[in-house]
């Protein structure tokens, strides 16, 4: 609440005084906005990294399901076409070869994945047959496994595992079983795992992402040849306890991320795979381009301070003299030293609308993914347009609100209402800044306050000054209670706080420049003496009582029926003195 520096030592001459004001300034700006806003960033960071990890899981499990999806209907479309051949007008419980032949190529006609078509008897005999290997003919199939569950089973069909049976060569089949005449006949087909490979690679889109299909005992089905061998021993080995899920796994020392999802039709599992260096390269490109705009944002904001300091205290230096020049001067550094304050506030207001903007961004991806299955209709679509407009015009005022504070403009005196005054000094980041330190606000205006004459920008900078030594002054929860009265032809604004405050002696200093008894760094010295002097600029006056443990209360007296022009000759009387 009262300011950093020591009074003007008299035996330090003027150019060291004012050097080591300059350092003093430029590290208090600096601790008050580096710190804060670094704390935020990281936060911030590390919140944004989590949640792009957990969306980089639940795309690769959106790939996952949208391709077991449309593999099980592969499946269920070549049984179909297998049970199709009972009801072929050439159908025969004695099947020749031409009818067999034409089974074979009515199944090739829907797909080229099919080799071959047999039909069995209960017995497992295969008493036709049709396809490239004619010495299957004849063949007993009673012991094959395939063939026993599928007799066994409720179900009238069955997937089987890539196996290499008589003819050993890897391929699976697909069987059917039918009740004819009160006796079983079987219509089986075998696929290649070639052809269904190049199916499932055709349905993998996603950039880098490979997939596979292995069975309840880890043995491939079907694989890239780059990854593994067919019917080897895949090294992740999904839960059976659960549908879809996953996991983060280590492949020839680099990390990858793996989701998997069991079929409906096969006990087979979907592994689908993507490098954690693709799947999270939104999450890095996210990242450098957060890290530049904060490097960016702090890097104007620090060459600001430094260039103001500068010139702050060089024209102070060269124009000490003049006490009108230096009374502008300590008003901006004032003003300056509130911005630097309120940096807290604004980072943290910028950064929700933000964070906002990418979220909807990366459901526009979503909607205009084909995989999601989204409405990518132009309204939905301009509806969300219309979320991220909302939130760049909400940064902008955000913005355009602190740049607005911390210009320096010549007064300009005008008719203004206190209660506005002070509802806008308490607008957007500073009440949000005060709700952070759980300091409650109390507002208590009289209505019909009449207006007074004043420069808008001036008052607000002295209710800012008063409103943030209230806040400085309160250790952990308080409150501050700002309250308006008209008072004969004066109008008054007190701001009470529950603070530690002040003792007799340091009430006497409190409106010296540069007198404080905060930590270095923590002020500029300069907000009461610039107060009191703008409020005696106007006419009027600043009256302060304090107890030590028991707060303090600052009251502003200001005239209501000052002219400008009777403004103007106080303010210059004021700078005379």
């Amino acid at each position: 609440m009262i300011s950093t520096h020591r009074a003007f030592p008299g035996q330090l001459d003027t150019q060291a005084y004012f050097r080591q004001l300059k350092w003093r300034l430029r590290i208090g700006f600096l601790i008050a906005l580096v710190i804060p806003f670094a704390a935020l960033s990281v936060y911030f960071h590390f919140q944004f990294t989590f949640t792009l990890k957990e969306s980089a899981k639940l795309n690769l499990i959106a790939i996952s399901e949208s391709q077991r999806n449309t593999i099980d209907l592969f499946l269920q479309e070549r049984v179909v076409n297998i049970f199709s051949q009972f009801q072929s007008e050439a159908f025969s419980l004695t099947p020749s070869r031409s009818v067999m032949e034409n089974y074979l190529k009515n199944l090739r006609r829907v797909s080229d994945a099919f080799v071959d078509v047999g039909f069995l008897n209960e017995k497992g005999s295969q008493i036709g047959y049709a396809g490239p290997y004619p010495h299957l003919q004849d063949k007993i199939y009673a012991h094959e496994k395939w063939f026993q569950t599928l007799i066994q089973q409720d179900r009238n069909h069955l997937i089987s595992d890539i196996y290499l049976g008589f003819r050993n060569k890897p391929h699976f089949t697909i069987a059917v079983k039918q009740i004819i005449d009160g006796s079983l006949y079987v219509m089986r087909s075998t696929l290649d795992p070639d052809k269904f490979y190049m199916f499932l690679r055709t349905i993998s889109h996603a950039k880098g992402v490979d997939s596979a299909l292995i069975n309840r005992e880890g043995t491939y089905q079907i694989v890239d040849p780059g990854r593994g061998e067919l019917l080897g021993l895949s090294d992740f080995q999904p839960s059976f306890q659960t549908g879809t899920g996953v996991a983060e796994v280590t492949k020839n020392d680099a990390p990858v991320l793996v989701a998997y999802a069991w079929l409906a039709e096969t006990p087979w599992a979907l592994i689908v795979r993507e490098p954690l260096n693709i799947s999270h390269g939104p999450i890095f490109r996210a990242r450098q381009i957060i890290m530049a705009g904060t490097t960016l944002i702090l890097a104007i904001i620090t060459m600001g301070i430094w260039m103001t300091t500068n010139r702050l205290i060089d024209n102070a230096r060269h124009n000490a003299e003049s006490r009108e020049e230096l009374q502008q001067q300590l008003l901006h550094a004032a003003k300056l030293a509130s911005v630097g304050e309120l940096a807290t506030g604004v980072a943290h207001e910028i950064n929700n609308p933000l964070a906002i903007v990418l979220s909807t961004t990366g459901v526009i991806r979503d909607m205009l993914n084909p995989e999601f299955k989204l409405d990518a209709s132009p309204e939905n679509i301009l509806k969300e347009l219309d979320t991220v407009d909302s939130a760049v015009f909400r940064a902008r005022n955000i913005t355009r609100q602190l740049l607005d504070f911390g210009r320096k403009d010549p007064p300009r005196p005008v008719a203004c209402n206190l209660n506005r005054l002070v509802d806008d000094v308490l607008g957007g980041f500073k009440l949000h800044a005060l709700e952070v330190e759980n300091i409650t606000i109390n507002k208590q205006f009289e209505a019909d306050l009449p207006d007074i004459i004043a420069d808008h920008d001036q008052i607000r900078q002295v209710l800012l000054n008063l409103i943030n030594n209230a806040g400085d002054a309160i250790s952990g929860a308080g409150t501050i209670t700002i309250s308006t009265a008209r008072d004969g032809r004066n109008v008054r604004v007190t701001i009470t706080d529950t603070g530690r405050g002040m003792t007799a002696e340091q009430l006497k200093k409190i409106f010296k420049p540069f007198y404080t008894t905060k930590e270095t760094g923590k002020g500029t010295g300069l907000g009461l003496s610039v107060s009191r002097g703008i409020v005696k600029s106007m006419g009027g006056s600043i009256e302060v009582q304090s107890m030590p443990g028991a707060g303090s209360s600052f009251t502003v007296i200001l005239p209501i029926d000052l002219t400008e022009r009777q403004y103007d000759a106080t303010a210059t009387d004021t700078q005379q003195a």
